[in-house]
């Protein structure tokens, strides 16, 4: 499981695009504080920011023509088989969304996307 940069969401191959709202979907419901090697650092933040990104996510994939389910809009969904939040706290958007998305990160998922043969 993996966040892939954010500046690489736009230019995602299908498959990765897809699974990645997948992924997202399942940290936002119950996975929230599973441990996950590559995704821990989520949990140092509000699941606000996960949200955020999810957005993004979504957003390109209604760009594509793609039809993600309207309640993951939903700032306080986490899924049919989980509680949703009462009120989940807004906070301001950053960029990058998550500050361990800097440019090593943004390399270290370049050579990932490179062992799959993906080349962006």
């Amino acid at each position: 499981m993996r966040l892939w940069h954010e500046q690489l969401i736009p230019n995602l191959p299908r498959q990765q695009l897809l699974g990645q709202h997948r992924e997202i979907a399942a940290l936002r419901g119950n996975g929230w504080g599973k441990k996950h090697a590559t995704v821990d650092y989520v949990f140092l933040y509000t699941p606000y920011k996960l949200y955020q990104f999810h957005v993004l996510v979504m957003d390109e994939m209604k760009l594509r023509g793609y039809h993600p389910d309207e309640v993951w809009y939903n700032k306080n969904y986490r899924g049919k088989k989980c509680l949703a939040y009462e009120n989940l706290e807004t906070i301001k958007l950053t960029t990058p969304i998550y500050p361990e998305h800097n440019k090593e990160y943004f390399e270290e998922c370049i050579r990932n996307l490179e062992r799959k043969n993906i080349k962006i």
